[in-house]
């Protein structure tokens, strides 16, 4: 063992005893060092608690990242439905800090037929009841051609969406309809609106959708994301969102390849990327430092939206050590506020390996459980009130 091999080792190991301290120990000591900032959201008139939630997301990027799962209170690994479960929880007793969704169901032609967009609105509840994050993806199907969201046969999507009055123009604007009454109706104990971080159109960087790189061009992307963020907001008055971007970067990259189709900062609020770097640590820890350098720059929270290995394998093999060294190695010291894993798909009879968390039974649970324990790992039980503003923040 070399020396830097034992440096990284002795620096892990003490993050994750967090030298003595308790994790909440570990948020609350620094409150007072915290520097006054002053936030900008697309939308001016967003709800308290959602202000409230973008000014912690900033905050807590400097005690620790948030870890977050896909679908995990919907279904996991042997289970379908079932409220209170979690594959997390059943590992560790506790929840993921961020709960991340799947949207497209709620809008798209499959709202009439989906079988679990009840439970999606009933999870949500208990994530937020919690006092949990929120986070929505969106494979929405392709409006144009009636194909899923991975048909990119035709490059007319977009400009069909954004010519007034066709086909396509009009259908989209009633998948927003459907979003947008959804969103209104989650509320909480208070009845207050229940804060989403939503990332329409992810992964843009990539081929494989109808909004993607091969369909769209930089303009058309560009008007697509405003015309959608402003349908939102001006015409169906939708104030509990805050839009995240989210490319994927699975290589080493930099700032040029996050801005890739950048909106324009008044069109973003959250950073995002999602990173299937599988154990090229290096790309993914050079994308980590990039993602804070950006949120830094532009004053917007950043988080890793997707993430993962499927079936958690190194050449074939369970990777028994793949949360701290592929996950919790390379975050200790970059200020990103949430990881979110990829979901966990239902297989009971474990015939496939389309899993990217944890889940009792499976070879890594014991390495999970140092991720669990760091300072620097937030789990829901681990987070300070998400919901009021943090303290020396303003949020415009």
């Amino acid at each position: 063992m070399n020396k830097s091999t034992i440096l990284s080792f002795a620096f892990l190991l003490m993050v994750t005893i967090g030298c003595g301290k308790s994790k909440d120990d570990i948020i609350d000591d620094d409150k007072g060092n915290d520097e006054a900032v002053s936030l900008s959201l697309f939308d001016k008139s967003a709800t308290s608690e959602t202000k409230a939630l973008y000014s912690q997301l900033w905050r807590i990027q400097s005690k620790g990242f948030m870890f977050g799962h896909h679908d995990a209170l919907i279904y996991g690994r042997e289970w379908m439905n079932e409220p209170g479960r979690s594959d997390v929880y059943e590992i560790v007793e506790d929840y993921p800090a961020v709960f991340s969704v799947d949207f497209a169901e709620v809008m798209d032609d499959r709202r009439a037929t989906s079988t679990l967009n009840a439970a999606r609105k009933r999870t949500i509840l208990e994530a937020r009841k919690r006092g949990e994050v929120i986070t929505a993806v969106c494979h929405l199907n392709n409006p144009l051609t009636g194909g899923d969201s991975w048909d990119n046969s035709s490059d007319d999507v977009a400009k069909q969406i954004l010519q007034e009055g066709s086909a396509t123009n009009v259908k989209f604007k009633q998948w927003l309809d459907n979003l947008a009454e959804f969103a209104l109706s989650l509320k909480d104990e208070q009845g207050k609106l229940i804060p989403i971080i939503y990332r329409p159109f992810h992964e843009h960087t990539q081929q494989w959708s109808w909004w993607g790189s091969k369909c769209t061009t930089n303009d058309e992307f560009i008007q697509l994301w405003k015309f959608t963020l402003n349908y939102l907001k001006e015409v169906k008055g939708v104030h509990n969102f805050i839009y995240a971007i989210s490319p994927q970067r699975d290589n080493v990259g930099g700032r040029a390849e996050l801005l890739f189709r950048w909106p324009g900062d008044d069109f973003v609020d959250f950073i995002g990327m999602d990173c299937y770097h599988g154990t090229n640590t290096q790309a993914f820890q050079s994308n980590l430092r990039a993602l804070q350098d950006l949120s830094k720059e532009k004053l917007k929270p950043c988080g890793v939206t997707e993430v993962g290995i499927e079936g958690i394998r190194n050449g074939g093999a369970p990777h028994t050590e793949y949360w701290t060294k592929e996950i919790l190695t390379p975050l200790i010291g970059k200020q990103v506020s949430m990881v979110v894993m990829w979901r966990n798909a239902y297989d009971p009879l474990k015939e496939g390996f389309h899993f990217y968390g944890p889940w009792k039974g499976h070879s890594s649970t014991e390495d999970f459980k140092v991720l669990y324990r760091s300072s620097v790992s937030l789990f829901s039980k681990d987070l300070p009130n998400m919901y009021v503003l943090a303290d020396n923040v303003t949020v415009n």
